[in-house]
């Protein structure tokens, strides 16, 4: 179980990875796009941040993304659903890429994770 921050650059979603950007991954691929962004805008509101705790192990008040498919090994990544989040009904399918695989080292059959704070961040993440 690990916290990670995500942040909004203008209507964009970001991983702040910096662990993948100095293995040489491109900032592009720290971008949440497919359904992901959209989850985020609704976990976030209009907070510019929000950290999520993710594991591959249910804990409390986790919510659950399931795997429904993985896309080809060129593209990587899979598709994933939220169906519930904080207990509301919101079936939200999401494009989740291979930063997954570098961040679980798998793409996991099961993502379990839980809002937990906004940050305030001013870093503009493509200055790094």
């Amino acid at each position: 179980m690990k916290a990670y921050q995500f942040f909004r650059s203008g209507t964009d979603w970001y991983i702040d990875l910096p662990e993948f950007l100095e293995q040489g991954g491109s900032i592009g691929d720290l971008q949440m796009v497919e359904g992901a962004d959209k989850m985020l805008d609704m976990m976030a509101g209009d907070e510019q941040a929000v950290t999520l705790t993710i594991s591959k192990e249910a804990f409390d008040g986790a919510d659950t993304l399931v795997l429904t498919e993985k896309c080809d090994p060129q593209i990587g990544g899979g598709y994933y659903m939220m169906h519930t989040y904080q207990g509301t009904i919101v079936n939200r399918n999401m494009w989740l890429c291979h930063v997954t695989e570098f961040v679980f080292g798998e793409l996991p059959p099961t993502i379990f994770l839980r809002k937990e704070i906004s940050v305030d961040h001013n870093e503009d993440i493509y200055n790094r």
